[in-house]
């Protein structure tokens, strides 16, 4: 009997003593002074700051903005290439790597609150539905007016892209007419290769602006057709590339280099050292080959140059690049953000890790590059630094590491003294707005050429476009009346070939700039 009574108070004994001793506890907490005694709590100090601006702060503010900044500027303090990026941005980011996007396939300009296309991509959506060059948006899906309102490009972008196949509704203004056009979205390329043909009978160029997935395929199409035309030489032009994949720079500098050469190799604290090396015959191993770079020139560009230099393969022509010698990998994080982490250092053949130092700080590291405008670097080779060890490579040429690819052949920058208001056409976006304005003006004349050769040969720039310039840039209160001879002379020279890039793309652009461009007239001489 009393074991039964003993199993039916046991458990009330044991939810008052657990009760008691929450009580004793609670009081301990009180006592104690540490507001999270007892307290279980899997937040970081970040999160926990975060949440209080969120709860407490005397106004609103946009707190995942703030955390975004915050893991920038705590990364900033690693190295200046690692980033975050913000799952609102990951799409957008991407597909610059991808090599396409889902839209309507147009080049738009905001004129006077107005979008205008200044460009619509043969074949495309935007081509298929009747859209032309001169055309202005009022409406978009008919109920929004984009017309006369400070929209950013980020906006119009986000109303423009959407799902493969699905319509967008459009009020054009046409000839003083509105008319209504339905778009069917589709995949948009975005090509990486922006110019292959043939400067002269047995001499290629090709520019290449980045390294994306399509990158390495592009550029054998654009080799194979070049062949065909009995290509002996090649200029590969990079000036501008930023970067991109490394598998795909690793790929073109093994369609020139032969046997078992090695390209790259990458290593890290918790990366192991991993190589890689040319694999399989090359498309382009023996014709005489020039390597175009400027200081625009970063990552990959920098590995496909550093291998084509360390090997001999290639003269390179232009000016120190940029200096990045430092390998990201993704990251996705569970709210669909993502890290790029740095994991590693790319060093070339010879051993040359050409990252730049970084030591001073993420803003002393941005403003690298136009130090060397302020101290004269990009005005006279004999200034170029030269800061790391030297190396030699197998033909006894000496290369340097400790800070970009250092050029054989210098090219200085010729506008390095351009006045102000003549540098405010381009950082305004003057000077591309006056070419699409006259363009539209002149539209019957340029039509008339049928090929950028045509162009070149016949459309000289001259007082009639400078006039023109000059009348067009008061609306932005630049005053070219003090513009020197000599940066009169550098925007007259671009006209042409601006002109052909409106026309033609940058297919058209580098065919009439490179007649008279003086990193390629120093590569045609090194071919010689």
């Amino acid at each position: 009997m009393a074991n039964k009574k003993l199993h039916v108070w046991l458990p009330l004994l044991f939810s008052i003593i657990m009760v008691v001793g929450m009580v004793v506890g609670y009081k301990l907490r009180e006592n104690s002074g540490v507001k999270n005694f007892f307290t279980i709590s899997n937040k970081s100090p970040m999160q926990e700051v975060l949440d209080l601006i969120r709860l407490r702060y005397v106004d609103k503010v946009p707190v995942d903005s703030i955390g975004d900044r915050a893991i920038n500027n705590l990364l900033h303090q690693l190295d200046p290439h690692s980033v975050f990026i913000a799952a609102s941005d990951i799409d957008y980011v991407n597909e610059d790597l991808r090599g396409n996007f889902s839209g309507i396939g147009i080049e738009f300009q905001m004129f006077y609150d107005t979008v205008n296309v200044i460009n619509v991509l043969p074949g495309g959506p935007s081509a298929k539905a009747g859209l032309l060059v001169g055309d202005k948006f009022i409406k978009v899906n008919d109920s929004i007016t984009i017309a006369g309102k400070k929209l950013q490009v980020e906006d119009i972008r986000k109303l423009l892209r959407g799902e493969n196949g699905s319509p967008v509704k459009l009020t054009i203004l046409r000839n003083r007419q509105l008319l209504p056009i339905t778009v069917n979205r589709g995949t948009i390329a975005v090509p990486s290769v922006d110019a292959a043909y043939m400067i002269n009978p047995v001499t290629g160029f090709i520019h290449i602006n980045k390294f994306s997935e399509t990158t390495y395929r592009e550029f054998m199409q654009a080799l194979e057709k070049l062949k065909a035309q009995k290509m002996e030489k090649l200029i590969l032009d990079l000036r501008g590339n930023g970067g991109g994949l490394l598998s795909q720079a690793v790929n073109i500098a093994d369609e020139f280099l032969d046997d078992n050469k090695l390209i790259v190799y990458t290593q890290g604290s918790h990366v192991p050292k991993n190589e890689y090396r040319s694999k399989r015959p090359g498309l382009f191993e023996e014709g005489a080959l020039v390597l175009l770079l400027d200081e625009g020139s970063a990552s990959a560009s920098e590995v496909l140059g550093g291998a084509l230099q360390d090997w001999d393969r290639a003269t390179v022509v232009g000016r120190r690049s940029f200096g990045k010698g430092l390998v990201q990998e993704q990251f996705e994080l569970s709210d669909g953000s993502a890290l790029r982490l740095t994991v590693a250092r790319y060093y070339t053949p010879l051993g040359r890790n050409i990252q730049k130092p970084y030591a001073e700080g993420y803003d002393k590291y941005e403003e690298e590059v136009m130090q060397r405008f302020h101290n004269g670097e990009v005005l006279k080779g004999d200034t170029t630094k030269r800061t790391g060890p030297a190396f030699k490579t197998p033909k006894g040429r000496v290369v340097y590491g400790g800070g970009a690819v250092t050029p054989d052949i210098y090219v200085p920058f010729d506008t390095a003294s351009m006045g102000k208001d003549v540098m405010k056409l381009f950082v305004k976006g003057t000077l591309s707005n006056f070419i699409y304005t006259y363009f539209i003006e002149h539209k019957q004349q340029f039509e008339q050429y049928k090929k950028t050769t045509e162009l070149a040969a016949k459309f000289k720039a001259g007082e009639t476009e400078w006039n023109a310039l000059k009348s067009f840039a008061v609306r932005d209160s630049i005053d070219l009346n003090k513009a020197t001879a000599k940066d009169k002379a550098y925007i007259i020279k671009r006209i042409p070939a601006l002109v052909a890039r409106q026309m033609w793309r940058y297919e058209g652009y580098y065919e009439v700039m490179n007649r008279t461009d003086d990193f390629v007239q120093k590569a045609l001489g090194v071919l010689k």
